[in-house]
C-alpha cells in the first residue's frame, strides 16, 4: 500500500499544479476616471471612486498608494446626465 502511494504521490502533485485557479474579479470601476491601489503586507486593493488625479492623490499621500487613469472607464453619458439606476426616465406631457 505505502509503495502504491510514493508511486501516485508525483502525480498527485502534478495534478495540484495544474488545477485551475479561481478567476479573481475586475477590480475597475467602469463609472469613474481615476483609481487609487493602495499597497498592503498581504495585498492589495483598488478604490475607483476619484474625479480627478489631483483628489486621488490628496488622499493617497503618506500612504503606499498610487494613482492611475483607470482604464476601463466608459466616459460620461451621452445626455450629460449620470447613469440610470434601471428606472426608464419620466415621460413629459
Amino acid at each position: 500500500m505505502r509503495s502504491l502511494l510514493l508511486a501516485l504521490l508525483p502525480a498527485l502533485l502534478a495534478l495540484g499544479a495544474v488545477a485551475p485557479t479561481p478567476a479573481s474579479a475586475q477590480k475597475y470601476d467602469s463609472t469613474s476616471p481615476v483609481c487609487k491601489t493602495n499597497y498592503r503586507w498581504g495585498g492589495e486593493d483598488t478604490d475607483c471612486g476619484y474625479t480627478s488625479i489631483a483628489q486621488c492623490q490628496a488622499s493617497a499621500s503618506g500612504l503606499a498608494a498610487i494613482c492611475i487613469n483607470n482604464p476601463y472607464y466608459a466616459g460620461p453619458s451621452i445626455d450629460g446626465r449620470p447613469r440610470a439606476s434601471g428606472r426608464r426616465p419620466r415621460p413629459t406631457y
